[in-house]
């Protein structure tokens, strides 16, 4: 059995490879996933289970302390993912969930943004300054090579500073800003990331055209755009079980009423098999809900093993 540590996960993944395996994996039949989850929004303890059968089983155990990356230093999310052979039950390895994480989430949002933002968008929005924000940057620009201005927001703006200097030595053109609304009017694709209960993106305030991907609510009280982005946009979400299993930006419009369960056009299984139309035309806004699932995590930890282990 391989121990597969964080800095093995970097040298052998690339957005675009994990981009391309999450897209194929969404030919195939959907992958069975369930979670359990323990513990409460400050602590959090949950495990993610997901089966491709006759391929690989796979599980991410996963500790949720927001208050880490104030107080401790420590990643608000950390975890550990433990891939099993699907055919004869052989534990296979062991990886740093970590690490898998970052891309796997960067990844699912990219293919998202891949499906269905417009093909030459050129400013990127990115709300949230946390440790997922720069992976979130390097994904879209993957699969979105056009953007050439970065605009990150954060409630501390020294934080949205920090990583716009850091984007910057990376080779793009990054800025902090302070007015999210006027950077919201200007944008081109939007990504957010972070736990607010109060909504950050306003329907009124978006662009023709515009990609929202909202990756960081992740329970039915956390939200990140309001009721309008809702009414607004042709709504997609990562894997509908995972969508309509708790998440505050799919759930709460509905209770409100602004919109129903079918306003849920679907997932990337529906997009990626073409059992639904993504953007229609250059005007439309588009919203996808990525809620995560095991599945994701599965299909990063075949790649990270198949890599490492050749």
């Amino acid at each position: 059995m391989l121990f597969i540590d964080a800095a093995q996960v970097r040298s052998v993944l690339t957005f675009p490879l994990l981009i391309e395996a999450i897209e194929s994996a969404h030919r195939r039949p959907i992958i069975e996933i369930q979670d359990a989850m323990l513990g409460s929004e400050s602590e959090h303890y949950f495990v993610r289970h997901a089966v491709e059968p006759g391929k690989f089983m796979a599980s991410k155990l996963i500790t949720s302390f927001p208050d880490n990356v104030g107080k401790a230093g420590l990643p608000a999310v950390q975890a550990v993912c433990v891939l099993f052979d699907g055919k004869d039950g052989r534990p296979l390895a062991v990886i740093d969930g970590t690490e898998i994480t970052y891309w796997r989430t960067a990844a699912d949002s990219a293919l998202g943004a891949k499906l269905l933002a417009n093909p030459e968008p050129q400013v990127l929005l990115v709300v949230g300054a946390g440790e997922m924000s720069r992976w979130l940057i390097r994904a879209h620009t993957t699969v979105r090579p056009s953007l050439c201005r970065v605009l990150i927001w954060n409630r501390d703006p020294a934080r949205a500073i920090a990583v716009a200097s850091k984007v910057t030595a990376e080779g793009l053109i990054a800025e902090p800003v302070r007015d999210l609304r006027a950077a919201t009017r200007i944008s081109d694709v939007i990504t957010t990331c972070t736990r607010t209960h109060e909504p950050l993106i306003h329907g009124v305030d978006l662009k023709p055209g515009v990609h929202v991907d909202l990756v960081g609510g992740y329970t039915e009280q956390t939200r990140e755009a309001d009721d309008d982005v809702a009414k607004r946009a042709r709504i997609f979400v990562d894997r509908n079980e995972s969508a309509f299993g708790g998440v505050g930006d799919i759930l709460q419009p509905i209770a409100s009423g602004v919109i129903t369960r079918a306003d849920v056009l679907g997932d990337l299984y529906d997009l990626v098999g073409g059992g639904v139309v993504g953007r229609r035309s250059s005007s439309d806004v588009t919203m996808f809900k990525n809620a995560g699932g095991a599945h994701f995590d599965l299909i990063a930890s075949e790649v990270a093993f198949r890599r490492f282990s050749t």
